[in-house]
């Protein structure tokens, strides 16, 4: 929970927007299934952020959820906020110590590797282009370059076109679309690692299963069913015997 201040004033419309993205609630922690668009974080140019509507679970002394881990804008799926201080510490440890599994669901196109699976080994460095961050692979030995794994496996392809089932060992910045992109098959509607809107209306990038220990103990397993329109795109790639 962050500290005590004043709940802001959020709309009944914004209540029922964030309610319904619930997908377990206990009393340590609250899990969502973000849709594509909203941001996780407030900043330059972001009208509403995930992190704006914790407010709707605001308790009387101003303590509210705290997201423990982010997605991007563009992703949907699976996000987490834990209830106290406490709850959120032992989260965050969690993913920093790599103690939850992710999997992640990606519609790509492009040159699709000829195996089935296998592990995408690269380091990622940040770099600022034209006012942007990205990452870019990292040569051995650049300064700031960051370890970044990410297990894949092709659920199924179609020609070009691909579904991808991707589990990132490490958490950097836009891993798995730079993995991809470095795989050669870049994810539906990437404006910035692919070809944007000529391929999609939105990342066709989905957190689909989160596994993490409970803070009560035992292990928390979160499905998050995945969006009409990631479903839509799919089947116009002929990837709908995937889903």
């Amino acid at each position: 929970m962050t500290r005590n201040r004043e709940i802001p004033a959020i709309s009944a419309d914004d209540v029922a927007f964030v309610r319904a993205m619930v997908v377990h609630e206990d009393n340590s922690l609250i899990v969502f299934n973000k849709p594509a668009g909203l941001a996780v974080q407030a900043g330059s140019g972001v009208a509403r952020s995930l992190d704006d509507l914790m407010a709707a679970f605001a308790k009387s002394n101003g303590k509210r959820p705290r997201l423990v881990h982010r997605l991007d804008q563009g992703t949907s799926g699976v996000i987490v906020a834990a209830n106290t201080q406490p709850v959120a510490a032992k989260l965050s440890e969690a993913f920093a110590g790599r103690d939850v599994q992710k999997t992640y669901l990606a519609l790509v196109k492009g040159r699709l590797p000829a195996a089935e699976s296998g592990v995408a080994d690269a380091a990622l460095v940040k770099v600022e282009e034209g006012g942007r961050s990205r990452m870019i692979l990292a040569r051995a030995g650049r300064q700031g370059a960051q370890a970044a794994r990410t297990g894949w496996r092709v659920v199924a392809r179609q020609g070009a076109f691909g579904l991808m089932q991707m589990a990132p060992e490490t958490g950097r910045m836009h891993q798995i679309r730079v993995h991809l992109m470095s795989l050669g098959c870049p994810i539906l509607g990437d404006g910035l690692y692919g070809e944007g809107q000529a391929t999609a209306p939105r990342l066709m990038l989905h957190a689909a299963k989160l596994d993490l220990p409970h803070p009560e103990g035992g292990r928390l397993v979160i499905d998050a069913p995945l969006p009409e329109d990631f479903r839509t795109a799919a089947e116009a790639a002929g990837l709908q015997a995937g889903l």
